[in-house]
């Protein structure tokens, strides 16, 4: 029922303006000609026709080149008027000159008379369809009331596109802005009233009985969409909002979205230049290692709309290759050169593709990245994360690669895990390359990256689904967080602006307590479950750390990037690292501690915690 109305709608609304106009400038220049002197009227009927047409013709014409008939709204707004006022203003005009040239009428007169007129008549057909239209609106009934933040342009287009559209299902009940002095200027924005700053979230959608709150201030920085979105859900109303400018024609319904988890970071994202990105890839052969992962399958995607020569995805996973060719492409029968199945423990399998391939870029994603798995198994990162690295290296070494970016994590900046230690032992082995073969060899280090495989935030959303409680290990742990496209737009950099050996390190901005993550995703899902404390576990620390103690924060070339220099292995070293037939786990550790201070850190992991777990509910309130 609710489709049908809108569609019977639809065209009387798209007519209704136009169609008031023309009969506007009919009755108000025929009430002008039947109230001047006959003498002062010409005897031709056809000659008054034709200043009619003319008057209209030029009215209608001016006011679809100004959008007077596309930026209708219920009810009337201020800035139509204003359009419509000229609009017949250059009708006047053409009625002064056609009445001139054809002696229709007496022409100063008439304009004097019929333009005020049909002005006054177009504006009461105007509202008398609004009045009209308010009760088909009525009739409709589902849209969901909303209040929107922001009076701005955005805001502006949005309010009017919610009137002008009502079967779209949006009703705006009311507009919020924290900027007193726009507040004070509009106290209506197209008929729905401005009723204060985000203090009034909260009451504001009591009184209206809002369920949705839009943000539509598409520069809002990362920060203040947290505290508004908070605010919002604290509420009790969905959050959508419209995406930043950049990514904009024309704000409207169709753009708006979810809040996500990536708008709750309270940090604005990395831009990075993007023109000396595309010259460092722009017609060379590019090879990713890792390609199936959550970032290799991501740093391929970017990479290959840079528009490289060759963009060569190897991986050991076949099942992941296909994902990622299919992403590439819309289909994947994986029987094409751009993917390679082969495993970085295998340096003869390295050396084959490297040679027959011969790559000129090289992104390292391949790795084990998972902290507990890997203290239970510490052979396994050191034959993945440390040979499998050095494979790469020196097969990268024997054809020449130009640039090789390695991907790190911020555990390396001072170890205390198997994983630390071997991503360590990775920066110093891509830098002992880069020293050895003159080029730019460099890492890339990086805190959380959500949205990957085994991340927080998809364990936590599993979680959720499954109405299971969320579990945290430490009510105070905190972590660097970053998305997969920003992550992966800095690995990009890297190769742009790099130099050797050093580190390339993300100013992620202030670290994020995990509680604090799983509420307001629980807050964005609209739910509460337990949050139920684990413990830290071996290797885990309390706080990460992206620099180590004897590691200088510069950054020559981008202000939200450090560049770090990294010691280099020695070559008895980088052949000690190939002759272990011992204990891995022991020689990580010493070759660590050759390199980093081994005084406890600050931030080291205190004990877990001891007894039963604490269960703490969506509001942060414990209990035994």
């Amino acid at each position: 029922m609710r489709n049908e109305q809108a569609r019977t709608a639809a065209p009387f609304h798209a007519w209704s303006a136009p169609l008031i106009d023309v009969a506007a400038w009919s009755v108000a220049l025929g009430v002008t000609v039947l109230g001047l002197k006959r003498a002062e009227v010409a005897s031709g009927a056809v000659a008054l026709i034709g200043v009619l047409v003319v008057t209209v013709g030029a009215h209608v014409v001016v006011g679809q080149r100004f959008r007077l008939y596309t930026m209708r709204v219920h009810p009337v707004g201020l800035d139509e008027v204003l359009v419509l006022a000229g609009t017949s203003g250059v009708g006047a005009v053409a009625l002064f000159v056609a009445g001139s040239l054809l002696g229709a009428v007496a022409t100063w007169p008439a304009v004097l008379l019929a333009w005020p007129a049909a002005l006054v008549l177009a504006l009461a057909g105007r509202l008398v369809v609004d009045r009209h239209r308010g009760r088909r609106v009525g009739i409709i009934g589902n849209a969901t009331p909303v209040i929107v933040f922001g009076a701005g342009e955005a805001g502006s287009r949005l309010v009017r596109s919610m009137l002008a559209d009502p079967a779209a299902g949006w009703h705006p009940v009311a507009v919020l802005d924290d900027d007193p002095v726009r507040r004070r200027r509009l106290a209506m924005l197209a008929g729905v009233p401005v009723r204060g700053g985000r203090d009034r979230i909260g009451a504001v959608a009591a009184d209206t009985g809002a369920t949705t709150l839009v943000i539509a201030v598409p520069g809002a920085r990362a920060v203040e969409v947290e505290h508004i979105s908070v605010a919002a859900v604290g509420s009790g109303l969905r959050v959508v909002k419209l995406p930043p400018l950049s990514t904009l024609l024309q704000p409207g319904l169709r753009d708006l979205r979810d809040i996500d988890i990536d708008d709750l970071l309270g940090r604005d994202p990395v831009q990075i230049d993007a023109a000396a990105v595309a010259a460092r890839i722009r017609g060379r052969r590019v090879l990713v290692t890792g390609a199936g992962g959550s970032i290799g399958a991501e740093l391929c995607r970017q990479l290959h709309r840079a528009g490289p020569a060759e963009l060569i995805m190897l991986d050991r996973d076949e099942s992941a290759l296909h994902a990622v060719q299919l992403s590439l492409h819309g289909r994947a029968l994986l029987d094409t050169p751009d993917v390679v199945l082969a495993d970085i423990r295998d340096a003869a399998a390295l050396d084959v593709v490297f040679t027959e391939r011969r790559p000129e870029v090289v992104f390292h994603a391949a790795a084990l990245k998972h902290l507990p798995m890997l203290e239970q198994y510490p052979a396994e990162a050191w034959k993945t994360n440390v040979l499998g690295t050095l494979n790469v290296l020196e097969a990268s070494a024997a054809v020449r690669v130009e640039c090789f970016v390695n991907i790190s994590t911020d555990k390396a900046a001072r170890p205390v895990s198997v994983l630390g230690e071997s991503k360590r032992i990775t920066e110093r082995l891509v830098a002992h390359m880069a020293e050895r073969t003159g080029m730019p060899y460099l890492s890339v280090r990086f805190g959380n990256v959500l949205g990957s495989r085994g991340s927080v935030l998809t364990t936590f959303t599993r979680q959720i689904a499954a109405g299971a409680p969320l579990t945290v290990t430490h009510p105070d742990v905190t972590r660097y967080f970053m998305t997969i496209r920003e992550a992966c737009m800095l690995v990009l950099q890297a190769a742009a602006i790099g130099r050797d050996p050093e580190v390339m390190v993300l100013d992620m901005g202030e670290p994020v307590r995990i509680v604090d993550l799983a509420r307001r995703l629980m807050a964005i899902y609209g739910c509460a479950v337990p949050i139920v404390y684990t413990g830290l576990r071996g290797g885990e620390k309390l706080h990460e750390e992206l620099l180590g103690p004897s590691e200088v924060d510069t950054r020559p070339r981008h202000p939200r990037i450090s560049q770090v220099a990294v010691v280099e292995l020695s070559a008895p070293e980088v052949e000690a690292v190939r002759a272990v037939d011992g204990d891995p786990a022991v020689a990580m550790r010493e070759l660590v501690a050759a390199d980093v201070p081994t005084a406890p850190s600050p931030a080291a992991a205190p004990a877990p915690l001891p007894g039963a777990a604490l269960l703490v509910d969506s509001r942060g309130q414990g209990r035994r």
